[in-house]
C-alpha cells in the first residue's frame, strides 16, 4: 500500500520542539489524522512470485495470515497492545506476525483467534 508521501507528495509540515527535557514534534491535527489513516491503511505485501507466477507457500501463508490478524483487529478497533495483552502473548510478538515476519506456532494463533473471538462478542453486545 503506498501512501500519499511515497507516491511523490511532500509530508505534513511540522514542527520540533522540547518540552520538559524531551523532543516532540507538533503539527497540524488534521495532518496528524492523517498520518493514522495512512498508517492504518499498511498491509504486509505478498513475497514476489517466480518465474511461473507461483508464490513461495510459507512466506505467502504467513502474509495472507498477518492480514487476516491485521484486518480483524482494525474492525474491532483494537491496538495491537490490547489485543496482544487479551491474548497473553508480547506486543512485540503480535507486531512481527502482523508484518509477515514472523510464522507463529499454532498455540499462538489459537490464543490470538480466542481474543479476537471474545473482543467480537463483547463488541456485539
Amino acid at each position: 500500500m503506498r501512501t500519499k508521501q511515497s507516491q511523490g507528495q511532500r509530508a505534513p509540515k511540522a514542527r520540533r520542539v522540547v518540552v520538559q527535557g524531551k523532543r516532540m514534534v507538533l503539527m497540524a491535527e488534521e495532518a496528524y489524522a492523517e498520518l493514522l489513516r495512512c498508517a492504518d491503511l499498511w498491509e504486509p505485501e505478498l513475497p514476489a512470485p517466480d518465474a511461473n507466477g507461483n508464490y513461495p507457500a510459507l512466506e505467502a501463508l504467513a502474509i495472507v495470515q498477518a492480514r487476516d490478524i491485521l484486518r480483524a483487529r482494525r474492525k474491532l478497533g483494537l491496538s495491537q497492545a490490547e489485543l496482544a495483552r487479551q491474548a497473553g502473548i508480547r506486543p512485540e510478538t503480535l507486531n512481527r506476525i502482523e508484518q509477515g515476519k514472523n510464522r507463529p506456532s499454532v498455540p499462538t494463533i489459537a490464543k490470538i483467534d480466542r481474543a479476537l473471538k471474545k473482543a467480537e462478542r463483547r463488541a456485539e453486545r
